[in-house]
């Protein structure tokens, strides 16, 4: 049987040493400073992610999934490495597929990152939101997202379960400081496939699949609009009810995710990235820098929180007003109304 011939993905311009501090979003950096200044905690980590979870995950995805390559659906294959190119990685990981009905990717291993896709994705999305797809997970790549994101899943999957009530307590606060760091990390990766694709579209698109299925005829300006509204609702008990389902998951809705990317694109930092104005490697900021950035990030959303709870606080105060107004109007009152 006559091989294959690979089919290359566009060829993109590199981003000539570009630090991820470019695109990373604030609470990704902030968390990520945070995380690099504690003692111990990232060479122990790595330790223990090359002594177990590696060597188990490789023999794991050698006898249980296809490895892709110039001979393996040498076309996905090509467009992974294509995004690594482009964001100035000289190392590729290694990328297979595994039977799975749902539609997702992630990276694994902390010394040598493996990206794993599953089969679901694959026929769902187009060849461009599939590039999206690998994009996003070079970007956790060249941010050094892996091995936090696999403590993660140990944390989640295997310590604390087995540990007694009284010796969670501390370990579920821990996972809380990561969960929220790896919410704003999958925005950071957003981020990086846009820039990868030059075309923020992509993402959302992608990301409109991944919440609705692959049916033809998703409207993308519907589902913006859609995620502007669901950001922007008023009535403070919904989104006091939204934060508790968004606090336990890993990823933000899908929704929210369009949103803060679209969001990031305003603001004018994609077209710098685009036109080579970008933070390179070596000359990151420091962490008390990405810390005051972090903090002049959130106070400006949380004065924009409050400028539009203040309109629904005023609603939800006069229809509780005219709610207790009826149980105290007199019977003779009722009657003459």
């Amino acid at each position: 049987m006559t091989p294959e011939t690979p089919t290359a993905a566009p060829a993109l311009p590199p981003y000539t040493g570009i630090s991820p501090k470019a695109y990373e979003h604030p609470a990704d950096r902030a968390a990520t400073a945070f995380l690099h200044r504690l003692p111990f905690f990232d060479p122990v980590v790595k330790k223990l992610l090359e002594l177990t979870v590696e060597r188990r995950m490789m023999q794991l995805l050698l006898g249980n999934s296809v490895r892709l390559g110039e001979h393996q659906l040498p076309e996905i294959w090509s467009a992974h490495r294509a995004a690594y190119t482009t964001l100035d990685i000289a190392a590729v990981p290694t990328l297979h597929i595994i039977q799975a009905p749902l539609a997702n990717a992630l990276t694994l291993g902390a010394h040598r990152p493996t990206v794993l896709l599953q089969s679901g994705i694959v026929p769902m999305l187009d060849e461009p939101e599939l590039r999206a797809v690998l994009a996003h997970e070079a970007g956790h790549v060249l941010s050094e997202h892996v091995r936090y994101r696999t403590t993660l899943q140990l944390l989640l999957s295997f310590t604390v379960p087995r540990l007694p009530l009284m010796g969670r307590i501390p370990l579920q606060a821990l996972i809380a400081a990561l969960l929220a760091w790896y919410r704003a990390a999958e925005l950071s990766c957003d981020r990086a496939a846009a820039i990868v694709l030059r075309d923020p579209l992509v993402p959302c698109r992608a990301l409109m699949h991944l919440a609705g299925g692959g049916p033809e005829g998703l409207n993308l300006d519907a589902f913006i609009q859609q995620a502007d509204e669901y950001v922007e609702w008023d009535d403070l008990f919904d989104r006091r009810q939204r934060l508790g389902s968004e606090l336990g998951s890993t990823h933000p809705f899908p929704v929210r995710r369009v949103y803060e990317l679209t969001r990031w694109v305003k603001s004018g930092e994609y077209d710098r990235i685009i036109a080579g104005e970008y933070v390179h490697r070596g000359e990151e900021p420091p962490p008390s820098a990405e810390f005051r950035r972090a903090v002049d990030h959130y106070g400006e959303r949380f004065g924009e929180f409050v400028e539009r709870s203040a309109g629904s606080l005023t609603r939800t105060t006069k229809q509780l007003t005219r709610w207790l107004e009826s149980f105290t109007t007199r019977p003779e009152e009722a009657d003459e109304a």
